[in-house]
């Protein structure tokens, strides 16, 4: 029993590997879309310290107060990305391919959720390198940075899952980029530009208990060395809770999208 078990995650674990490099080469075939998925978030961050920098008081240097908000924006335009190139897949054809090889069915989701991590961490790479350049000075040390590479890496992968989920939920690529919109939306109501105790007091309460903040902020201590209190065990109860919906449910619609 134990050896068939054996066999079978042995197998799971190469087609998902083959998936990977399958999702990486249409990766390095269109660069473009990466550049974009960084672009994005570049150019906010430009708006954000140089035209309003000036008029928001967070204490600090704007720009050491908003990157941190601006990796994880990064992140959630990836999510678009990786809902798009599901859609994609399901709409082409190519999962009726799929279907007549003797590969696992769920290692065409793992492939998607891991190009999707390694995209979004080369697009957050480039993000906080030109943060770096414009001035970004985190008084963080090594430990705290792969601290850092760990929560964002979590993050990345739990919305990787549900978007992988979105993907399947929509009916074509347009859609699938539509239904990213909440999730895109999200770090603009939080922590990631003001303090959240700036809002009106019931926007406040949704940015306060939303997602993205404690992630943010957990990001922000670690980086520079704020206050991060609880923030840090609700990031990872987030992450864990985002992974685990999205799994699940993107595994339910992929059973149900190649039976149907």
């Amino acid at each position: 029993m134990s050896t068939h078990t054996d066999r079978e995650l042995t197998s799971v674990v190469a087609d998902s590997t083959v998936m990977l490099r399958r999702n990486l080469r249409h990766v390095l075939r269109s660069p473009d879309t990466m550049l974009m998925a960084a672009a994005l978030p570049i150019m906010l961050m430009l708006l954000f310290v140089y035209v309003f920098g000036g008029a928001i008081d967070t204490g600090t240097e704007y720009i050491n107060y908003v990157v941190p908000g601006i990796i994880l924006l990064c992140a959630a335009f990836g999510a678009s990305t990786t809902a798009v190139s599901v859609s994609t897949d399901m709409t082409e054809g190519i999962i009726d391919r799929f279907r007549t090889l003797p590969i696992a069915p769920s290692s065409f989701l793992t492939g998607h959720v891991l190009v999707s991590v390694v995209r979004n961490l080369a697009t957050t790479a480039i993000v906080i390198a030109v943060a770096l350049l414009l001035g970004f000075r985190p008084t963080t040390d090594p430990l705290r940075w792969l601290a850092v590479l760990g929560v964002i890496g979590g993050f990345i992968f739990a919305l990787s899952y549900l978007s992988t989920a979105l993907g399947l939920l929509a009916k074509n690529p347009e859609a699938a980029s539509g239904f990213t919109f909440a999730i895109m939306f999200l770090p603009y109501v939080s922590s990631a530009f003001v303090p959240a105790d700036s809002m009106p007091s019931w926007l406040q309460w949704f940015a306060e208990n939303q997602p993205v903040t404690p992630i943010i902020e957990t990001v922000r201590g670690l980086l520079m060395g704020t206050p991060i209190g609880h923030s840090a065990w609700l990031a990872v109860g987030w992450c864990a809770l985002i992974t685990a919906v999205g799994f699940v449910w993107s595994n339910l619609l992929y059973r149900n999208r190649i039976t149907g």
